[in-house]
């Protein structure tokens, strides 16, 4: 038996009768219009970080956040973060973010909630199927920008609340929120905030929570990693003066377009093993515990090859590919600035050409590292080309992965609340994304970070015809309310 766990066993003995679980799975059952009617007002709002045009929406958007739990009895504040920078160096204020609490019984176990209100762009003309900002019920799914990422997992953390609320049922935990309006565009001003409440509204926290990531399958899952991301530019500049045509030009000048696609080409073979060297050096190893937890995991190849659209995965077992979706560095090109990119042909020489990729990390590389070994490397690269042009490398991102400890106590609790909720046992996965928040929260708070999800695998984020299915959103909101229990029977004094 883990040690670690065992505080939290012995309570749940001793304690599991206690719950009026069925109470609160029956008042959830009956509000569920309201519940869904609630997400539709929260839709219908643009709250686009990345439109400045759209900033009213985002301050209305935080607001909004800030009432609902005002009128909860949370003693809530609206904190402020500071001013945005534009490109123009004009500055815009950034959305505050709302912190709240419920509770203040140091006898008892604190958690906190994180979550984003802000979303990625959204029109009809992208390809949406339905208006992106009025949430249509099609089949039992939740169509709409921010259903399922976040706005639906916020409020279901804001429906457990209030479940034990309306049912006058004491909170068997503190409960705080944090909400920002800038996840999508970077979490500007976040970390900053974060740092000086460190010693104030995180001092009595125990557990951090974030629910903005998804399920693997059809199977409930709870995330212990993410990855992180290096993000780099590469420009070939100091060619010619400007853009030339390549009937006239073509063959006498040496092209700043043919240097750049010659160096990308040597970032990663069509194995997809990485070039750079010391990349794959750093990589912590595949363990035998490791590999048995991916082993166990339910995900279906074929599924996922349909999913995507593709006929050929680049690795054909599943331990392979997951290991290579969550727990190793990878390469990606996302696109060349400069190029010609638009309908039909035009014969040109671009004089100048940016290309923009990026490293996905893992433990245990180190972004400041892995800049140095792609800025070295690519420069050695570009050097044997004797081309009179010149290469610029900088990297614009660099956040570092994370991964928590699955022995620990929180996971043993959200595992209780799956089983009890969904009556299985959840696979344990990791997140092949960045979501950098969670990084930040473990290095500047020290507390233990839990992530979980309940969006669907098919949701959609960030992409046309974004969806949270409605059985999630509801049994979400029942799995959270027995989360709030699990959590109170790890004992107080437990390490």
């Amino acid at each position: 038996m883990n040690p670690r766990a065992a505080p939290y066993i012995l309570l749940v003995i001793s304690a599991v009768q206690g719950f009026r679980y069925s109470e609160l799975e029956q008042h959830v059952n009956s509000k569920q219009e309201e519940y869904v009617e609630a997400l539709r007002e929260w839709v219908a709002i643009e709250s686009d970080s990345s439109n400045v045009l759209k900033r009213p929406d985002l301050h209305h958007m935080m607001e909004k956040a800030a009432q609902k739990l005002r009128l909860m009895g949370g003693m809530v504040e609206l904190v402020d973060i500071g001013q945005q920078e534009l490109p123009d160096g004009q500055t815009l204020a950034l959305p505050k973010v709302v912190t709240a609490q419920f509770g203040s019984d140091p006898n008892k176990r604190t958690v906190c909630i994180y979550g984003h209100v802000d979303v990625q762009p959204a029109k009809m003309d992208d390809g949406w199927a339905t208006d992106p900002y009025n949430l249509t019920d099609i089949n039992g799914n939740l169509y709409g920008r921010g259903a399922s990422d976040n706005k639906a997992p916020v409020l279901a953390w804001i429906h457990a609340v209030e479940a034990y609320q309306a049912l006058h049922m004491e909170l068997p935990v503190n409960v705080k929120f944090i909400i920002e309006g800038m996840e999508e565009t970077g979490s500007n001003g976040l970390e900053d905030m974060i740092v000086a409440q460190r010693d104030i509204f995180f001092s009595d926290v125990d557990y951090i929570i974030i629910s903005d990531c998804g399920w693997l399958s059809r199977r409930p899952a709870l995330t212990y990693g993410t990855r992180g991301n290096c993000y780099f530019f590469a420009e070939v500049i100091e060619g010619p003066k400007q853009d030339l045509h390549s009937g006239v030009y073509g063959g006498t000048v040496i092209e700043p377009m043919t240097d750049l696609i010659g160096i990308l080409d040597t970032l990663i073979d069509p194995n997809g093993k990485i070039l750079i060297p010391g990349i794959r050096e750093a990589v912590a190893p595949l363990s035998d515990e490791e590999w048995k937890m991916y082993q166990d995991i339910q995900f279906d190849l074929e599924n996922y090859k349909n999913k995507i659209g593709v006929d050929q995965l680049m690795y054909n077992s599943k331990v392979d590919l997951l290991a290579h979706m969550w727990r190793y560095p990878t390469v990606s090109i996302h696109g060349i600035q400069g190029a010609f990119s638009d309908h039909g042909t035009k014969t040109v020489i671009p004089a100048k050409v940016v290309a923009k990729f990026s490293i996905r990390q893992v433990p245990n590389m180190d972004p400041a590292v892995v800049k140095k070994q792609v800025t070295d490397y690519l420069h050695l690269v570009f050097s044997k080309r004797k081309s009179p042009n010149k290469l610029k490398v900088t990297m614009v991102i660099g956040a570092k992965p994370w991964l928590a400890d699955t022995q620990d106590p929180v996971f043993e609790a959200g595992k209780a609340a799956i089983k009890r909720v969904f009556n299985v046992d959840p696979d344990l996965i990791r997140e092949g994304a960045t979501i950098p928040i969670a990084r930040t929260f473990q290095d500047v708070t020290g507390k233990s970070i839990i992530m979980m999800p309940i969006g669907g695998f098919d949701d959609g984020l960030h992409s046309q015809n974004e969806k949270m299915s409605r059985y999630n959103y509801i049994e979400g909101t029942k799995y959270f309310i027995a989360y709030l229990h699990e959590v109170s029977l790890i004992k107080k004094t437990s390490v």
